[in-house]
Formats: C-alpha cells, structure tokens, sequence
C-alpha cells in the first residue's frame, strides 16, 4: 500500500487565485501525464521542472483546465518518491475535476500526512521533524514558526542523536565488561558510567528546562479575562485582537459566554478566554456563564484580571482576589479617564509583588504597559528567545522525562554498587526512549496515530 501512487489537494479548499493537486508515488509522473496535454510528455521532461499545459478528458474530447505542472523525480524529493504537482485554477469546480480525473487513473485519495509520512518511512526525515511540519503549518507568531523551523531543519534531532550514540557507547562497554572479566575493567567502567550519566542527565535537564517555553510558544498562554461585570473585559478583548469580537455596553452582564480568541503579544501566543462577569445572579442563563468563567479561572495559566477605577473594591472584588491566589496574573485597574476611587496602594497589596497596570479602555491608553508585562512575564527564566532547540511538543516533554528517570535509576544503581548488568538495563532504556522522540524506536500505531492529525494533503 505504501508504494502505490497517492494523490490529494494540498491547498485550502474554497475559492482562490491557485489550487495545487499533489502526487506521489513510482507512478505519479505517468498518471499525471495520462490527463496532460502539453508541447512535451512529462515522462520525457527534466526532473524538477515546471510546464504549462491542459489537463485533457479523452471521454468528452476536451480540455478541461489550463494547468502548470512541476514534476519531480525521487529521490531528490520531499517523499523521496517521483512527485508532481498541478496547479490549476483555485475554484472549487475545476480542482476537483482535476483531482477526479487522476484517481480515474489509478491514484488513490492519500491519508491524513501521508506525504509526511512517507518522508518519513522512506528516511528522508526522522519522527521529530515530521512533528516540526505539523508546528510549522499551526504556528502563530513568528518565534513559534522559528522553533519548529529549527526543528524542520533537524537541529533537535541531532542533539537527541548525540545522547543516544554516547548511551550506546556506554552499552559497548558493559558489553565488554560482562563477556571479558578477566581484563578486570569494572572499576574503570563503573567510573566512566557515572561520569557520562551525569553529562546525559544534565543535557536532558537542559531541555526540559526549554519545555515550558517550547510549550507555549507551539500551544499558546491559557489567559483568563475575569471581572466583576462592566470593569471593561469584553473591551480589552477587542483591544488585544484589535477586532470587535465581544459585544460591548454600559449594561452590566453583557458577555453571557466564554469568548475564545488567538492573539499574538509580542511574539507570545495567548489564548484568551473573556469571560462573564463573576458575581451572584438570579438569571439563568448569565448563571451558566458565571459557572463557565469559573472553569476557565481554574484552567487558566494567566489570569487578567480588571477592577474598576470609578468604584471602591467589593466584596466580590476580595472573591476574585482570593481565587487567584498563587496563581499568574496581572492586575489591570481600568477607566483611569474616571474620577479614581480605588486605593491603588490596598490593590498593590492585594496584589502581593504581581504587576499592576493602569489602564483606560475607551481611550487606548495602557496597552502597551500590558503588553509589556505579559512578554516580561513568558520571558522572564531568561532562556534565549533565538534558542531553535526548544522542546515544544507534549510527547517529546513525557519521553524525555521518563529518559531522566531512567538514567537517574542508572546511575542510584552504580553508586549502590549493585551488577553492571543492572545499571546496563536502566541505560538501554534511555537510549530506547530517546529513540521513541526520533521514532527509532517507535510503534507502528505510534506512527499511524501521530500522522493522522496532519492536513489532507499534507
């Protein structure tokens, strides 16, 4: 099945200026030329040329679309197979009149990232990278495209590569220990086990140390936007997204559902949920609301949370404050264009060393502070934002904590001064997980699973 000739639309469906039908497979270039018409037969052209010609239905003897088509012979391609590509016109018509008549053909409709996938079981790219694709198409800022293009390009790979060679160098010499005793190398060998155990630990931790960054530069910040009704949070949603997503009145409890929207601020990605007002109500349906914006206080990794300048602190103010205690916030006092009526020095300490901004809504004025202080508050481990080996992904983060306890379980078994053969066990089992990142080691079901979350045509 995996050598037969796949075929699928790798462009957006809907109306557009292109549409781009892709082929892959040790027949592609001769189905592709089945339905094409042009000065020259495909199978005849230059490998990694494009050329312009009809796509002709021989049943109703006429041309049907007016395409340019690349071909690409194997292995110097993406699947490392013969691939071509048609470009036709971006309707929803015509792109599909092409694609049926090379199923017609013998091609048949490809897999979720099956092309990727491909890349991959034909070693033109490892399990890592294949992931780094999937990044690359659903980054949201530019810092989160930087990392999975370092990713792409196999920078990680190397680096988990790297630890696995020396985890099997370390095998080698167990191996040696075991099968020749009488070179009386156990002393040497325990020593040198420690030492390199303790330089793959620290690589591992170095790593992990990234995870939290990786993570929300691929995943983005969950930000809760809560408030007692009327203090702004719809208006500071559409400050953010720069858009009128949320309704906005002078009538308190206007937002009666989460509203969720992506932003990027200042190349970090937030999630931001704007919730309904939190307060006691009578109304049904604003109850739902409230219990909703709730469960988003509790998920949240950053909390916005606005108070009103024109009015003292409430009793459902204390609430809120008492509900994100320990947690990531920023407080945000709004409508400083009102007469102040708020003790900024009781928010401050109410606040307890987390940052307060003053800002006025309506008048676009405080945005930037905010802004600001969401950035200093990612950026603030002081981790390199050009770092390109950052660890994003959640599976990576698992398989490299597991591989931290297994060689932290190797190196308790050397100083305890137990056999060789059982710190041998727990170093395999590194060097196994790491492989599980890059997909040496991996499942088949692993493999079908991950792949089935890319894009058709992908």
């Amino acid at each position: 099945m995996e050598r037969d000739t796949i075929v699928a639309i790798s462009t957006p469906i809907g109306e557009g200026a292109i549409a781009i039908v892709r082929l892959s497979g040790e027949e592609a270039i001769e189905i592709a030329d089945s339905v094409y018409r042009g000065r020259k037969s495909l199978t005849q052209v230059d490998s990694h040329t494009i050329h312009y010609g009809k796509i002709y239905d021989e049943e109703k003897a006429r041309n049907v679309e007016e395409v340019m088509v690349s071909v690409m012979r194997g292995p110097t391609t993406f699947t490392r197979e013969n691939v071509v590509e048609i470009n036709c016109h971006g309707g929803m018509v015509s792109v599909n009149r092409v694609l049926e008549m090379i199923l017609s053909r013998g091609a048949r409709i490809a897999e979720p990232g099956e092309f990727t996938k491909r890349a991959f079981l034909n070693g033109r790219i490892d399990l890592l990278q294949a992931e780094a694709v999937m990044d690359m198409i659903r980054a949201k800022t530019d810092k989160a495209m930087n990392v999975a293009m370092g990713q792409m390009e196999g920078r990680l790979s190397q680096l988990v590569q790297k630890l696995r060679q020396t985890l099997l160098e370390m095998i080698a010499h167990v191996e040696v220990n075991i099968d020749y005793p009488e070179y009386d190398a156990e002393e040497i060998t325990h020593r040198l086990l420690v030492e390199q155990s303790e330089t793959i630990k620290g690589e591992i931790e170095k790593l992990l140390l990234t995870s939290k960054q990786g993570k929300i530069l691929r995943e983005g910040i969950a930000t809760a936007i809560i408030g007692r009704p009327n203090v702004g949070k719809s208006s500071l949603l559409n400050n953010l997204v720069h858009e009128n997503k949320a309704i906005v009145t002078d009538i308190p409890g206007t937002t009666r559902d989460t509203i969720e929207e992506y932003v990027n601020v200042r190349g970090v990605p937030l999630q931001l949920v704007d919730t309904a007002g939190i307060r006691e109500t009578e109304d049904i349906v604003e109850r739902i609301g409230v219990e909703r914006s709730r469960k988003a206080l509790k998920s949240a990794d950053l909390i916005l949370f606005l108070l009103n300048n024109n009015e003292t602190l409430t009793d459902e103010d204390h609430r809120l404050f008492d509900m994100i205690k320990g947690m990531n916030a920023i407080i945000i006092v709004n409508k400083t264009d009102l007469e102040q009526q708020i003790d900024l020095n009781e928010i401050k300490q109410y606040a307890n060393g987390r940052p307060v901004i003053t800002t006025s809504l309506v008048k676009e004025q405080g945005i930037d502070q905010l802004e600001e202080a969401i950035a200093s508050l990612f950026y603030e481990t002081g981790i390199e934002v050009n770092d390109l080996t950052y660890v994003s992904n959640v599976r990576h983060i698992s398989l490299l904590k597991q591989a931290k306890q297994a060689i932290i379980d190797a190196i308790a078994s050397i100083e305890e001064g137990l056999p060789i053969d059982m710190a041998q066990i727990d170093i395999r089992r590194t060097w196994e997980i790491l492989g599980e990142i890059v997909g040496d080691t991996v499942s088949d079901s692993l493999v079908d699973q991950l792949f089935s979350q890319f894009c058709l045509g992908k």
